[in-house]
């Protein structure tokens, strides 16, 4: 296991350079002008210069690439060129908004999708098989922001049930936050838990046809325990892998979600940033959910390792 963790740290470190170049490069290749963002498009062409100067975007590009990759190591990631607020405050203050709407949404797609899944392999054939497959295919190809829509049109316009947008932190009003943060992890996690019901269906389907299945049921164990026991822990290593590989996406998602809710997130503050080109801002955004995503991935190699032992060996 240690052999296999390394193997994956080494794997890690080469990774995050080439994501750290490839934001770089992306974001100035954005157009338009950053000194626009600090001093507004009445200013001058000399007082655009001396901005250049004093945020040093008048160096050449590998060696502004060099200073923020230095910085962005040692936990500098530089100040937003439009309130002057360090980026790592900025992030401090959106990232447990971001992180509560992934945590909720992975939640409400394990809680549907499993037991979906389940369900739907148990069926497989029958009219309720059908009805679950034709619903995560329709989840899968709704969008984030046409799903938000349709959510806050029925359960705040139509039902009022719960306000449309909107966020309170969840230590000065629990009950407050969760209302309001319902409708955007149900956006992201029903697309979610119809990738995380069809991997279910799919890998539940090819274990239960197994020999040692039969052998199981042949020593007179009862089904729900040949099912949870025996075919469920083999059948969940596809689905760990799937909902790993996903966290990239429910994160981009959230760039969505947030918008459409109005909350003061990461993904509403990379949003901004675009408009605004705050490229200070950007990188950093799009950093850290990088680093995120490899994380989350590290950590799902190492369950599946620990799910399979053969992974690792």
């Amino acid at each position: 296991m240690v052999r296999f963790l390394l193997s994956r740290l080494w794997q890690i470190a080469t990774v995050v350079l080439l994501v750290c170049a490839t934001i770089f490069i992306l974001t100035n290749l954005l157009p338009g002008d950053p000194t626009v963002t600090i001093l507004g498009e009445q200013a001058s062409a000399e007082q655009r210069a001396t901005a250049r100067r004093q945020y040093g975007l008048d160096r050449p590009a590998p060696v502004r690439f060099v200073l923020w990759l230095g910085n962005a190591f040692s936990g500098d990631l530089g100040r937003s060129l439009r309130s002057n607020e360090p980026v790592v405050q900025m992030l401090v203050a959106r990232i447990p908004v971001t992180l509560e709407l992934a945590a909720l949404s992975i939640l409400i797609a394990i809680a549907i999708g499993l037991p979906a899944g389940i369900i739907a392999a148990r069926a497989r054939g029958t009219w309720l098989d059908v009805v679950v497959s034709v619903l995560a295919m329709t989840s899968v190809a709704i969008p984030y922001f046409w799903m938000g829509i349709l959510l806050i049109m029925l359960f705040a316009l139509k039902l009022a049930w719960l306000p449309p947008s909107g966020y309170i932190p969840f230590f000065s009003d629990p009950v407050g936050n969760l209302r309001l943060m319902v409708l955007p992890a149900l956006t992201i996690g029903t697309a979610f838990a119809a990738l995380i019901m069809r991997q279910t269906r799919a890998s539940l389907l090819q274990v239960m046809s197994q020999d040692y299945i039969r052998s199981a049921r042949a020593k007179g164990l009862s089904e729900p325990v040949v099912l949870l026991r025996h075919g469920l822990r083999n059948a969940l290593i596809p689905v760990v892998t799937v909902i790993g590989l996903q966290i990239g996406a429910l994160l981009g998602g959230a760039v969505v979600t947030e918008t459409v809710f109005s909350l003061p997130g990461l993904g509403r503050m990379m949003v901004d940033g675009i408009f605004q080109r705050d490229f200070p801002v950007i990188q950093g955004a799009i950093l850290f959910i990088v680093l995120c995503v490899i994380a989350v991935n590290l950590f799902t190699d190492l369950l599946y390792a620990w799910l399979d032992p053969r992974v690792a060996a």
